[in-house]
Formats: structure tokens, C-alpha cells, sequence
């Protein structure tokens, strides 16, 4: 036990006795045995002081004052009510983590013991919840960005302690990742990487603004089948299979100017989960992940605001108290100047094109009592692009939630929410006024959900809910533009559904060494009309010449009906302090399904409901991970390896057509798909160089299983999916030179994703005809890439009228040409082959940031 503090050597030599100590602010110890009574000025004990039980007195030894300041790591804080004879078992301590500066509550702080240990994170409105063996303890409480908090308290019974942290900006960078560091070993979840926005802010990127979606890509096991791509892949998923929160509302396309920007304001951004596996129950609805995005809540203790000008894009964020200390507003907005960008390309058509785009947040939170809080959540994002001097297209998000969170009891929380989210897009060409059109669609989801959260039964902690969502969608409307255009309108019938589930879950401690999650969510879908309904003669493939009968359904009437349940089970087993061993088994269903004919995210993309042959897809994963931290947690180590099976996947017939398609069950093919990997990750989380690197071998296949009659892909064996990129490594570094200047770097490389190559052409019919390769066969070049960026802050006076930074970054240093696709033409009778990149050379950025 060398170089080990005072209080920690103190803690295991009289574990299991009844002796008591403590130490004085000159670092005096005072022994007994059984507990010490020293009376307390009036007033200790109230809520200024955090403690909202009827003690009588505390237990602490008296040296030159008995007047402890709140705040102080020598007071010591009595939870529950004091006996004179301590019970024996267990009492659970729960309460509130806020920023001491702004009064918001802080998401994923570290609340833990060290003997034995035990943690918790607090949730998104700052709430932890600790069951811990009666006595005495010394809590710590860490948050990334903020000073480390410890607290003495002796637990007598169930009780409430609220914490408040200080920004910690001397060490910024040096507890980039530490929030978090114990949980990476003591917690039961696996498959789950936190991010918070400091991090986030640290990477380079291509146009020099704080990306979330990018930095997303760099963790392991996420990918992106082409730069610029905002698409995620995760563990052999497709794009659609990724639940993408904001502020607990659903975002179908979170990107701007398609994909070279996420559609996120880096300065509203609280933090950012990312569930690859052992997902809560509380989540579901997609098939590979959760990105939960949390926002800001205005600072509810003064007026302030952050901000920052790029090369072709700005940001503004307003902060400040409605009512001081209990409610607050925030509003943030982002816009570009992109066109002088597009006029300095040589191409023609390019340089002729313009593009724009803007979003907005708004958000007023206001805290009713010590019980209930309530806040209200806007987004806006809207985009806009002009192809050369022809096709106009534009796409929007809007969304808005209502939350209103309710303390029952210290140890039962619970959180009602009601959200709205809209996505849209229009496509409109007028270059040729006789074959002038639009065609728009529009999607919508309303969402009603009720979650608690409860810890008061000894070593359990559950979680149950419910919610409800429901869909419509206009698949596509058709229609001329002007009065010469010839274009015949059209239409696809909308659809409508309702989705709801409960869950329950329960995180059960057999030992401080072993301890299990058993989670189960059952879910219901029903496809609702309006809606004619065609059947097809059984024993043939579905067409327009198989066609039985159409069977027509009235407003809201149920069509098909599809239900089941989705298990959630993850196991963990402590080898020692500092090493453990974690399993888990997920099974995830998702009744939504996106309709592309492109391998990445689009706006145009269309959105399609399991219906009478479309099937919900299923999802089971199994995940064994080895998880080992060094040198008093300051550096982490992980091994993860998984293997997934998923169900009724969509792939489509060679010419399927998509949009604008009135029975689209006639071009899709039923398909099976399977995934594995393993994935290895060491982050070091302080020091001069922090950052993290990352190995990633996965491999992901879809094989066609549809009815012997239907056309079969790849002779019915698996093939590589179109995100199948087996190796993939990442590195990211930051060093921090002094306490204003550091650099930030990220090196890159990953397998060429599969592509199918025409092979020849014959001739059928006397017509020449092109003949392809197997589905996914071949594969681009190889992606590799780097960028450096370096940050230079002002000076960091507390008195300041504004603090300012400035970052300066190359993205792609080396300038490859990473191919982004490979497509062919057939020019004179030969079939030639083209290779386009997006950033074919450095790209330097130079962004001002301030905030005040």
C-alpha cells in the first residue's frame, strides 16, 4: 500500500471493526471506537447545506472550530436519521448532481465508493441513486470538465445528498475521459461509449467546426461507407437500423448539406451515448443502436453565450436565467455562406450550383419545487441545394418535446414526455418547362412516454415504462410545376401505424464482484388504414400479372398486427478492482424500414412501415468483452467480440424501382443477414497526451431467403453487405503543449468497401447487354487519411469580457484521393470505369470561437 493517500490506507485497516476516524483541516487523525458526537452551530443542518433529514448531530471530531464550511472534504454529512446502535445492511443515498456555475444538471457524473466498490452514473436530469452498506464513506464524485468532488458522509438509513461541481478549466483536457473511467470496469453495460462535448470539440474536421456525427465515426465498430457520409454503421447495420435521439426526439437525417455537416450546434450539445449493445429497455424501435444526444438547458444563474466563425459557416448560442436559480431559456443557431465555396471549382456545373443551410434550438427549463421540474424543447434544421441552374432540393427536421420529471421519493424518479418529430423533403426541377414537376414527402411521429427509475430495494435498481408512437407517411406526390409542364401527376397512397411497448428491467448486485441486468420489452405494431390491400396467387411471385384481390380498410382500421418480445441480459464479473469480465444478449425489433438504392444516408431516402408482406426486422446479438484499466484508472483497455443474426432484411430486385412505387412488395427481396467481430480499444484519459486508438475486424453478409420462386442473389449464398469493411484502425491524440496552446490529430484507415463491376458484354435479342460480377464481389481502394489541428486560447483571466480561441486544422494532411464510389460508362462500345473523391487535397480551415 505504498504512495497510497491517508484516508484510503485508513479505510481498509479498519474495515470490518468499529472503530471510527477522522481528519481535521490540519490533517490530524481522531480514532475510536463507535461513533463521535460534537454539537453544530444552528442552522447546519439546512438546505443550504444539502441535507434534508432531522439529524441531531454529526460525527465529527472537534479541533480548533466546530464551524466546517459546506463543501469542505473534512465535514461530514449524516444521511437518514441517526440511531445510537447503526443497523446492519444496506441504505441507499440518491439526490441531484448540478454544475455549481450554471445550476444545469450534470449527465454521467461518477458517484462512487472505493471500499467496496461501488458506482453509479446520474441520468439525464442529474439524478444517481447509491446503495451502499450502512456507515461511514467517503463519496467521489467525477464529471469530465469538472474538479473532482469528495464527500464524508455516515449512513444511517435512506437519504438525500445533492451535489454541486466547479468547473475544472486549468485541466481541460486532462480529464477528458475520466467521468467515466470507473465505469468501465465496474459498470454491467457493454457496447457503450460516452462522449462529451470537449472531447467532441477536440477532433479535427473537415471544415473546422466540432462535428458530433464525426467524431461518432472514429469509435470502434462504427463506420461510414463513404467520406462525408453522416450514415452510421454500426456492427454490420444498416443506415435505418440506428435510433438517433436529440433531446429524446427522433432525427431521420442528421446531416446538413448532404452529409458534409452533422445537423447538430456543437454549442447545445451536453454529450453524446452511443448503445452498440446491451441497449436499455427503455430504447427500441431500431435493430443496431441508440445514439442518445443530450442538449443544454439554459444557465440558470446568469446571462452568457458561446459562438463561433468558420470559413463558410457561424454559430450563436444565448444563455440566461428566466428566474434566477429556477428557470432558465437557451437559444442557438447555426447558418452557412457556402456558395463563394462552390464558385472557385473548375466544373462547370458545380460552380453554378448554390447551397445553404440553417438550424435552430430553443429550450426553457424551470424548476417548480425540490419534486418537479418541467422543461420545453425546440430543433429546426433546414436545407437547400441547387444543382447547376436545374433540380432544386431542399429537406427539413423539425422536432419538440415536453418533459415534466418528478421526484416521488429519493430513491423513485420518474419522467413523463410528450415529442413530435417531422421530416420532409421536395425535389423540384423548372429547367424544362414542359417536363417541370415536384415531388415532395413528408413524415411524422408522435410520441407519448413514461419512464421511472427506482433504487429502493437493497441491491436492485429498476426500471419500467411505456410509450407509444405513432407514424404517417406520405410516400410521394407527383405533381407538375407551372402551367406548359406536360408531367402527369401521382401520387402513393400514405400510411399510418401505431407502435407501442413496456418495459421493465432490474440491475441486480448478487456480490460487489458479480452482478447481473435482466431486461424485457414487449412491443406491439398495428398497420392501420386507409388503405386497399392487394393479394397475389399463392405459389407465384408477386406482380402486376399474379394479382388475386384488393381487400380495401377504413381510417384506422387494423390491417396486420405484429408483436413480440425483446430481451435484454448482461452479466458482469470483477476479477479484481481494476479488471472484469462482461457478457451480454440483446434481441431488438425495428417496423420501420428505409428504402435506398444508394449505400449511404440520402434525402432522398424513403421511409417504408411493415405491412401484409413487409415483416419487422429481428435482431439477436450476443457480446463477450474483457475490460481492464492501469495505473490507478487512468488508462482503459478493452476487448470486445460479438456475433449478430438479423431477420427479415429488405434487399431489392436488379431494376427495383423506389420511388413512386404504389406496390413496392413487388421489388423487394426478403433477406437474412449475420455479423461478427471483434473490437479492441485503449483510451488514456489525462496527461499532456490523451486520446484513444482502435481496432476494429468485422465482417457483415446478406443472403436472400425469400420464397423459391422469387429471384435469388448470389445463387442464394451469403454476400458482403454494401458496408462490409473488414479492417478498420483509428487513432486520436491530443497534446497539450501549455495551458493555451495544444494540438489535436486523428489518423484513419479502413477496408475498401464491396462493390459490384460489370464483367463483359454480350448480346440477346440484338441488343447489347451488360454482364455484372456477383452482388458485392470486388472492392474500392483502400481509405486511409489524417489531420492535424492546433488551438490557440486566450488568455485565461476569470475576468474577462469574452474568453476567445482560435483553431486552425488541415484535414486530409497527405491530400489522397480516397475514392469515395466507382462508377462506370459505356462510351464507344466499352464500358469504362471513373472514380470520384470528394477531398482529393488538404483541406486547411481556420475557425474563431468565443464565448462570453
Amino acid at each position: 500500500m505504498q504512495q497510497e493517500p491517508l484516508e484510503r490506507v485508513l479505510n481498509k485497516a479498519f474495515e470490518k471493526t468499529d472503530f471510527q476516524f477522522a481528519i481535521d483541516p490540519d490533517q490530524r487523525v481522531f480514532v475510536v471506537k463507535g461513533p463521535l458526537q460534537a454539537s453544530l452551530p444552528p442552522g447546519y443542518f439546512s438546505r443550504s447545506h444539502e441535507q434534508e433529514t432531522e439529524p441531531v448531530s454529526a460525527t465529527y471530531p472537534v479541533a480548533r472550530s466546530n464551524k466546517i464550511p459546506s463543501g469542505s472534504p473534512h465535514r461530514l454529512y449524516e444521511i437518514g436519521i441517526r440511531t445510537n446502535n447503526l443497523k446492519p445492511g444496506k441504505a441507499t443515498i440518491s439526490g441531484i448532481v448540478t454544475d455549481a456555475k450554471t445550476g444545469q444538471p450534470v449527465i454521467g457524473a461518477v458517484v462512487m465508493i472505493e471500499i467496496p466498490l461501488t458506482a453509479a452514473n446520474t441520468d439525464q436530469s442529474g439524478f444517481y441513486a447509491l446503495t451502499l452498506p450502512r456507515g461511514r464513506h467517503v463519496l467521489k464524485i467525477k464529471s469530465v470538465g469538472q474538479k473532482e468532488v469528495r464527500r464524508q458522509v455516515m449512513l444511517y438509513s435512506d437519504g438525500k445528498l445533492n451535489v454541486q461541481l466547479q468547473e475544472d478549466v486549468v485541466s481541460l483536457n486532462e480529464v477528458l475521459v475520466r467521468g467515466d473511467r470507473d465505469k468501465n470496469v465496474s459498470g454491467l453495460n457493454m457496447g457503450v461509449e460516452k462522449l462529451s462535448i470537449s472531447t467532441i470539440k477536440q477532433v479535427p474536421t473537415v471544415f473546422g467546426e466540432a462535428d458530433v456525427m464525426k467524431v461518432v465515426l472514429t469509435l470502434p465498430g462504427v463506420k461510414s461507407v463513404g467520406e462525408s457520409s453522416t450514415g452510421l454503421n454500426v456492427r454490420g447495420g444498416a443506415t435505418d437500423q440506428n435510433l438517433i435521439l436529440f433531446g429524446g426526439a427522433t432525427i431521420y437525417n442528421p446531416s446538413h448539406l448532404f452529409g458534409f455537416f452533422s445537423a447538430f450546434n456543437p454549442d447545445v450539445v451536453k454529450g453524446v451515448e452511443l448503445y452498440k449493445n446491451s441497449i436499455p429497455a427503455k430504447f427500441g424501435g431500431r435493430l443496431a443502436s441508440v445514439l442518445d444526444i443530450s442538449n443544454r438547458e439554459g444557465n440558470k444563474q446568469k446571462f452568457s453565450g458561446a459562438g463561433g466563425l468558420g470559413l463558410i459557416s457561424s454559430r450563436l448560442m444565448l444563455e440566461g436565467p428566466i428566474i434566477k436559480n429556477k428557470s432558465s431559456f437557451l437559444i442557438g443557431g447555426r447558418t452557412t455562406y457556402s456558395d463563394w465555396l462552390l464558385k472557385q471549382l473548375p466544373n462547370e456545373t458545380l460552380n453554378q450550383s448554390k447551397a445553404s443551410f440553417y438550424d435552430l434550438n430553443a429550450n426553457v427549463s424551470h424548476q417548480i419545487d425540490s419534486s418537479n421540474s418541467v422543461s420545453v424543447n425546440g430543433y429546426l434544421s433546414n436545407d437547400r441545394f441547387r444543382f447547376g441552374s436545374d433540380t432544386v432540393y431542399h429537406y427539413s427536421n423539425k422536432s419538440a418535446i415536453l418533459k415534466w420529471q418528478h421526484t416521488f421519493h429519493h430513491n423513485f424518479f420518474g419522467e413523463l414526455s410528450a415529442a413530435y418529430a417531422d421530416y420532409q423533403y421536395s425535389v423540384v426541377s423548372e429547367k424544362n418547362p414542359t417536363t417541370a414537376f415536384e415531388l415532395t414527402y413528408k413524415q411524422q411521429q408522435t410520441t407519448f412516454k413514461v419512464d421511472f427509475n427506482n433504487t429502493s430495494l437493497p441491491k436492485h435498481a429498476i426500471d419500467f415504462g411505456g410509450n407509444t408512437n405513432h407514424y404517417k407517411i406520405s410516400p410521394g406526390n407527383y405533381t407538375p410545376r407551372g402551367t406548359e409542364s406536360l408531367v402527369k401527376s401521382d401520387k402513393v397512397a400514405p400510411e399510418q401505424a401505431l407502435e407501442s411497448a413496456l418495459y421493465l428491467s432490474d440491475e441486480y448486485e448478487f456480490s460487489p464482484r458479480f452482478a447481473v441486468s435482466l431486461g424485457l420489452r414487449y412491443s406491439f405494431f398495428h398497420y392501420l388504414g386507409p388503405k386497399d390491400v392487394i393479394s397475389y396467387f399463392p405459389g407465384t411471385s408477386r406482380n402486376e400479372n399474379s394479382v388475386d384481390d384488393t381487400v380495401a380498410y377504413g381510417n384506422r382500421k387494423v390491417i396486420k398486427t405484429y408483436h413480440g418480445p425483446e430481451y435484454r441480459v448482461s452479466a458482469r464479473f470483477s476479477l479484481r478492482e481494476d479488471m472484469s469480465v462482461k457478457a451480454s444478449y440483446n434481441r431488438t425489433r425495428q417496423y420501420l424500414h428505409m428504402l435506398t438504392n444508394t449505400a449511404m444516408m440520402s434525402p432522398t431516402d424513403i421511409w417504408k412501415m411493415s405491412d401484409s408482406y413487409i415483416q419487422p426486422q429481428v435482431g439477436d446479438q450476443v457480446s463477450l468483452g474483457f475490460f481492464r484499466n492501469f495505473k490507478s484508472n487512468t488508462i482503459e483497455a478493452s476487448v470486445e467480440v460479438y456475433y449478430k443474426k438479423m431477420q427479415h432484411l429488405l434487399d431489392y430486385k436488379s431494376g427495383a424501382k423506389l420511388l413512386l412505387n404504389h406496390h413496392i412488395e413487388t421489388d423487394v427481396i426478403n433477406s437474412e443477414g449475420k455479423a461478427y467481430g471483434v473490437e479492441v480499444m485503449l483510451k488514456k484519459a489525462i496527461g499532456k497526451l490523451n486520446g484513444w486508438v482502435s481496432y476494429t475486424y468485422s465482417r457483415a453478409f446478406l443472403r436472400s431467403n425469400d420464397a423459391p420462386y422469387t429471384e435469388k442473389i448470389n445463387k442464394g449464398e451469403f454476400y458482403p453487405s454494401n458496408f462490409d469493411k473488414p479492417h478498420d484502425v483509428t487513432l486520436i491524440g491530443n497534446y497539450r503543449f501549455s495551458r493555451r496552446i495544444s494540438t489535436s490529430f486523428n489518423l484513419t484507415y479502413s477496408t475498401g468497401r464491396p462493390i459490384t463491376l460489370p464483367m463483359a458484354i454480350y448480346e440477346l435479342g440484338g441488343a447489347k447487354r451488360i454482364f455484372y460480377s456477383e452482388r458485392n464481389q470486388y472492392r474500392i481502394p483502400d481509405y486511409y487519411r489524417g489531420d492535424l489541428s492546433l488551438n490557440l486560447e486566450g488568455g485565461h483571466k476569470a475576468r474577462k469580457l469574452a474568453h476567445s480561441s482560435w483553431t486552425f486544422a488541415i484535414y486530409n494532411v497527405t491530400g489522397r484521393r480516397n475514392p469515395y464510389s466507382v462508377y462506370f460508362k459505356s462510351e464507344s462500345g466499352k464500358i469504362k470505369g471513373y472514380q470520384l473523391s470528394v477531398f482529393g487535397q488538404p483541406i486547411p480551415t481556420i475557425t474563431y470561437n468565443f464565448r462570453f
